[in-house]
Parts: structure tokens; C-alpha cells; sequence
């Protein structure tokens, strides 16, 4: 195996060590799936590059240096899953104490009230959209715990994101991987990517601040 053949996009975007190239050439699919389930339910995985690494996976695994796609469309969903469902019981168990932190500058007690208001207004169909944000995937298993969501409810729509999300993203890398446009120009391509996921989020930071600024 050899990754000479799929340019290691160099992304100034944080730690080497987060990166999606530096992970897959440091731990290959073992490490792939620990940071999918790591940024899936853990709340210290707000940094980790879900959306980048999976699109990477699927590209290394067309040209070799990864499993078959097959591999990465069973191990990285479960992986997704099994994150969330330790997301859900943290929130479950320990999300009050963990919003109501005073020196939370993030985790909050009215976050969980607002992802209650959020879950009452859109359904549990949240769950399978938060997949596709970052942050928010970190975030939404916890506050669908402490918030007491239906389990039952969760696992469903957990199962329905776990899949949506592996499979999509990462069989998008591989067919697009092998398309020599975005092979020889990985680098904007999955910036492009990142940035994409991150829109959501600025859209509604922005929205906040309005509300707050008209208030």
C-alpha cells in the first residue's frame, strides 16, 4: 500500500494531529473509526474532522490505502451509532451537572432548555440532521439525553444519521476520488467540504446575535 498516489492535502486549519491525512497515515481504520466515535458522542471531540476524514477514508480506500469501500460502509456507521448511544447516556446521566457548570463558557443550562424547545419544534428528526454539522453532531446525543428523549425514538433516528452520514459521505469520497478533477485538486475540494458543514452553524450564530442585538 501506498498513499504517493492521492496528494496529502495540507489543511491550516488546525493541530497536524487533527488533520484527516495525519490520522488515516498514523493510525489507518483503526484510527478512522476511534475519531468517528469520538466526535460523534464524546464532548471532546468538537475538533475532530468528521466530514473531512470521511471523505478522505472513501478516496484512500478507491485507491488501495484504506479497505474495501464495502469494510468502510459497515465499520464506520457503527462506529457512528455506538458514539452516539455513549452520547445519549452521558446527556442521560450526567447532563444537568454538565450544563450547569459556571465555567462552561459553552455547555450551559439554557442549552439544554433550547435543545428541548428545538427537539419539541422539529421531532427526532433532529438527530439524523445534526449528523451532517460539526459540533452539533457532538453536541445533539447529549442534549437528546439530558433533554429525555424517548430512547426508543433515538435509537431509531441515531441509527437512520449513523447510516445517512457513514455511507454518504464516504462513498462520495470514493466515486469522487476517482475522478481526476477532484484528485488533482483534493485540497479546495475538502475545504470546500468543511466549509460547507460549517455554514449552518455561522448561519445560526448569526441569527443569535440579530435576536440578541434586536432584543
Amino acid at each position: 500500500m501506498t498513499s504517493a498516489a492521492v496528494p496529502s492535502p495540507p489543511f491550516a486549519l488546525g493541530p497536524k494531529w487533527i488533520e484527516a491525512d495525519f490520522l488515516i497515515e498514523t493510525f489507518g481504520m483503526l484510527g478512522v473509526l476511534a475519531v468517528v466515535f469520538v466526535e460523534s458522542g464524546l464532548l471532546i471531540g468538537f475538533m475532530l474532522p468528521g466530514d473531512s476524514l470521511l471523505f478522505t477514508a472513501g478516496l484512500l480506500s478507491a485507491n488501495g490505502t484504506l479497505p474495501d469501500l464495502w469494510v468502510l460502509l459497515v465499520t464506520i456507521p457503527v462506529a457512528a451509532i455506538a458514539g452516539d448511544q455513549v452520547g445519549y447516556a452521558i446527556g442521560r446521566k450526567a447532563g444537568p451537572a454538565v450544563f450547569s457548570r459556571p465555567d462552561s463558557r459553552y455547555l450551559r443550562p439554557e442549552h439544554i432548555e433550547r435543545s428541548r424547545e428545538f427537539f419539541d419544534r422539529y421531532g427526532a428528526r433532529t438527530i439524523v440532521i445534526a449528523r451532517f454539522v460539526p459540533i452539533v453532531r457532538t453536541l445533539a446525543p447529549v442534549m437528546a439525553g439530558a433533554s429525555r428523549m424517548d430512547y426508543r425514538t433515538f435509537v431509531f433516528f441515531n441509527v437512520i444519521g449513523g447510516i445517512g452520514w457513514g455511507v454518504g459521505v464516504t462513498t462520495l469520497g470514493y466515486f469522487l476520488g476517482q475522478v481526476d478533477f477532484v484528485h488533482d485538486n483534493l485540497e479546495p475540494i475538502i475545504l470546500g467540504i468543511v466549509a460547507l458543514s460549517v455554514l449552518p452553524i455561522a448561519v445560526e450564530v448569526l441569527r443569535s446575535r440579530g435576536r440578541s442585538g434586536g432584543g
